[in-house]
């Protein structure tokens, strides 16, 4: 399946997702509505105390917005437990097809091969949209050259059949610097957003330190002068003081550093997209801590995307999209 590369393409509706590995069993409650905002402007899901819990897995760019989400959830329901996973968007797709997890968060749409699989494993399930991203490009703080890329030479120096080694393989008048290359593991649904898009499905490079964890990443460019990378918005927004994002040159020419109105109106491009998760129906019908999590996901996704970093839907999207639950829990 090929992933949706034009930002302006994609329709974006919904929510939201944690992790952890194995299902939860069943639940003490099954009666819940929403509340007032509390203090934090989180919806409370319930006045009735749910029990079990919400296995959850998969990609480490929503891994923030998830995180938020299961921290605020704890909160209202402190006997359910919904621990964060982080194999990867693939990584977690494997666990979802396995049974192993109610929830799969996502960087990238299901593949082809994916949904036929879930299919003979006899998972039905449903995908929500929760927030919007924008894969940043960055460089060593101490980087003082780099003032902007294109999309050629981003494939330039990531292409395994590249002659890129230093600085002034890709552009004349750098400097002659050994370039270190960090980019997301090949489970990562932000590798294969790359792949598909800049390397136009060409072998990445084989030298480069690959890694599922975005934090590793930002270590690593942090740690090396001639560092370059890339992960989703929230890793560079939250490092930004030690990190140098590097402005992409989109298909009109315009050189445009990432930023919460860039991502949203598209201009940034073609490296903004929607992030996921993906829910079991079965699990959303006969659990009912994975129905309300779900639901709260969708609830306060927008306020808790904006708090870690990226970038929220529109209203109407969020409540299309538990329209959407209440259909797949029926």
């Amino acid at each position: 399946m090929k992933l949706k590369a034009a930002f302006a393409t994609v329709t974006l509706s919904s929510a939201l997702l944690f992790a952890g590995c194995g299902n939860g069993d069943g639940s003490t409650s099954s009666n819940a509505e929403g509340n007032e905002n509390n203090t934090s402007k989180v919806e409370e899901t319930s006045n009735d105390k749910l029990t079990g819990s919400v296995g959850i897995d998969g990609s480490s760019t929503v891994f923030p917005i998830m995180e938020a989400v299961s921290e605020e959830f704890a909160a209202d329901q402190p006997d359910v437990k919904a621990p964060v996973g982080v194999s990867g968007t693939g990584g977690g797709f494997k666990k979802f097809i396995a049974g192993e997890t109610d929830i799969s968060n996502a960087s990238r749409p299901i593949k082809d091969e994916e949904a036929k699989l879930l299919e003979e494993a006899g998972i039905d399930y449903t995908e929500f949209e929760i927030a919007y991203d924008g894969i940043s490009v960055v460089v060593n703080k101490d980087n003082d050259f780099v003032d902007q890329l294109t999309i050629d030479e981003l494939k330039k120096m990531w292409l395994e059949d590249g002659n890129v080694k230093t600085w002034a393989d890709v552009r004349d008048g750098w400097p002659k610097e050994p370039i270190t290359f960090f980019s997301p593991g090949t489970d990562s649904g932000t590798y294969d957003y790359w792949n598909e898009v800049i390397l136009e499905e060409e072998q990445m490079r084989k030298d480069a330190t690959l890694s599922e964890d975005d934090n590793v990443l930002v270590q690593g460019v942090m740690g090396d002068k001639g560092g370059i990378g890339f992960f989703g918005f929230s890793y560079y927004a939250e490092n930004k003081d030690n990190l140098k994002v590097v402005p992409i040159v989109n298909s009109k020419g315009e050189a445009v550093t990432p930023d919460h109105d860039t991502i949203m109106n598209g201009v940034y491009e073609p490296l903004s997209r929607p992030l996921y998760f993906y829910a079991s129906n079965k699990a959303l019908k006969e659990k009912p801590q994975v129905y309300e999590y779900a639901k709260f996901a969708l609830e306060n996704a927008g306020t808790l995307a904006e708090e870690v970093g990226y970038i929220s839907l529109k209203d109407d999207e969020y409540k299309a999209a538990l329209e959407k639950l209440e259909e797949a829990s029926k």
